[in-house]
């Protein structure tokens, strides 16, 4: 017994225990349900078979689908370049009057993203959208539904997500030597030249990184082809959720959500390689800040100031609608009209007084918490077990929680529904297609590889000193790890907490595979509520949700990124 209470206290049959756990969670949810998938497209019969193949060639809707991705996400890689590639300049290169103003205009898609991005453009240019109102005075023969199908979708996503471009390219352009950009004046070098030669050099890296998110993005693109795509345009994802919903093509959406988790991981691959070779150094030692550049041509200032708050004015305007409308009635809100005798509280009172309309918000923030905590409790085990020690354990399980970087979220999904749907010993022989759980246990597999990169670089952060000198005290592992170690990791754990609990908040394309019909979250009312026969009281409803969700992100964001930027 003594010999026990010993090995307990050292710490070995925690370690044991835990070590048990992290195996069998990574092959219950990691590695089996995406064999298991695998298993289940082409070996069927129990022989290999290229019948998903055969079905695929033969159906004009998914070979349509996997031509409109392709070229969605080509598209999108031109398109959002250029127009996050020019709002990086003229808020941080170029001397632009108002760019404070503009940054906050463009960095609008950092509170409010996903379907909630895109009811937010349905609402303001759908058929009963305020500028489609205008456009139809305007010109009486226009079709009121002329805001779907490709360039919808396009013109949504490309402002959609130039939040890469604002957040990583700003500070890559912000660490630019501005010696070298003097050198290059006082050497004769036009401004044009010096932008070529010498700025887009050093920022090479993060674009050709941003590029790969982008096409990836494009691929695997859900809520925007859905509610704006129409049925001339509609893309993988979609495809997939289409056929997942029946039993005899579950394995074509299985052969595409295949298709695109092997995109996925020969881009990321591509990625990791030049990452791996590049070797971008600054040559000069002393680093000079950046000093905004003038634009000389006196018609090219106009014309650049006029399309930087033309696109400030595309970005706010969804965000100021939205709010506004907000505290208006049903009827305001159907017929698009503004009237100040129609404002009102009721909205937010109703939100908070009627359990039935609280209840999505509430069923997301419980998936989104509880996961987050989860996940957060995951990688701290991991991180530390990936700190302390190198052998061949660390090395297996660094990898196997990486494994979701570079799975389609649709993968996934359809890996848990497809192998869980029937009882399996791993899991005691509890079904958990159609429970309450399966969302829960895919928002954290989805969330473990940016929690474990956050948290595994906050560990390399603490000095081994500390640690050395606790344990030399006669503390245990548990307590050094308490006591020592976390207070250290808090801030970084709680921001990682906080990105994660705001992430999930209005997921849609998880929940649309995964959800409980009597526990919906609030991705799925507000995808509900761009039908065009949403009613007003829904419509209402999820302005409300929309506006709760843009403070909650506002107020993450700055307890992540604006206090560091104050300390």
């Amino acid at each position: 017994m003594n010999r026990f209470k010993e090995a307990l206290f050292s710490g070995k049959i925690i370690g044991i225990i835990i070590a048990a756990l992290l195996v069998w969670f990574i092959v219950a949810f990691l590695v089996y349900p995406n064999l298991n998938l695998l298993i289940a497209t082409f070996f069927s019969d129990g022989s290999f078979s290229v019948k998903p193949f055969q079905k695929l060639l033969h159906s004009t809707r998914a070979l349509k689908s996997l031509l409109n991705s392709f070229v969605l996400a080509v598209s999108l890689v031109v398109t959002v370049n250029v127009v996050g590639i020019f709002l990086v300049l003229v808020t941080e290169y170029y001397e632009i009057k108002g760019a404070k103003l503009l940054r906050l205009g463009y960095m609008t898609t950092l509170i409010y993203s996903g379907i909630v991005l895109v009811f937010g453009y349905k609402f303001v240019y759908g058929e009963g959208g305020i500028i489609t109102k205008i456009l139809v005075q305007l010109f009486p023969h226009l079709n009121p539904a002329w805001f779907t199908g490709y360039w919808a979708v396009l013109y949504v996503m490309t402002f959609a997500i130039t939040s890469n471009h604002v957040i990583f390219l700003s500070n890559a352009i912000k660490k630019i030597d501005y010696q070298t950009i003097e050198a290059a004046r006082n050497m004769g070098a036009s401004s044009f030249y010096i932008l070529r030669r010498v700025v887009f050099p050093v920022l090479k890296p993060t674009l050709f990184a941003v590029t790969v998110l982008l096409f990836l993005t494009g691929l695997s693109a859900t809520s925007a082809p859905l509610v704006l795509g129409g049925r001339d345009f509609q893309t993988i994802t979609p495809m997939i959720l289409t056929f997942v919903q029946s039993l005899t093509s579950r394995d074509m959406a299985s052969l595409l959500a295949m298709i695109l988790g092997a995109f996925t991981w020969i881009l990321l691959s591509i990625l990791r390689k030049v990452e791996k070779d590049g070797n971008y150094i600054s040559i000069s030692k002393v680093k000079s800040q950046i000093v905004k550049q003038k634009i000389n041509s006196k018609l090219a200032n106009i014309m650049v100031h006029g399309l930087a708050y033309l696109l400030f004015g595309i970005y706010a305007l969804p965000v100021i609608l939205i709010v506004i409308f907000s505290f208006t009635d049903n009827y305001s809100i159907i017929t698009a009209t503004l009237s100040f005798d129609r404002f009102t509280f009721a909205n937010y009172a109703r939100l908070f007084t009627h359990f039935s309309d609280f209840k999505p918000y509430g069923v997301s923030i419980l998936y989104s918490s509880v996961s987050s905590i989860l996940v957060v409790i995951l990688a701290l085990i991991v991180s530390r077990i990936l700190h302390k020690y190198k052998n061949i354990f660390s090395t297996v399980l660094e990898y196997a929680m990486l494994i979701p970087w570079l799975l389609p979220s649709t993968l996934i999904a359809l890996g848990l529904i497809i192998t869980y749907d029937s009882p399996k010993l791993i899991m005691l022989n509890q079904v958990l297609t159609g429970s309450v759980y399966i969302l829960l246990i895919a928002y954290v597999i989805v969330q473990i590889p940016f929690t474990l990169r956050m948290l595994r670089a906050a560990f390399f952060t603490v000095d081994r000193s500390l640690e050395d000198a606790s344990q030399s005290l006669g503390a245990g592992p548990f307590y050094t790890f308490r006591r020592v170690l976390l207070p250290i990791l808090l801030p970084s754990t709680l921001a990682v907490l906080a990105m994660n609990f705001n992430g999930h908040l209005a997921d849609y394309d998880l929940a649309v595979f995964l959800y409980h019909p009597i526990m919906q979250p609030l991705g799925i009312v507000i995808k509900n509520s761009t039908s065009e026969q949403a009613s007003g009281d829904v419509q209402a409803l999820v302005l409300v949700f929309s506006v709760i969700l843009m403070v909650l992100s506002s107020i993450t964001l700055y307890l992540v990124y604006g206090r560091k930027s104050k300390e």
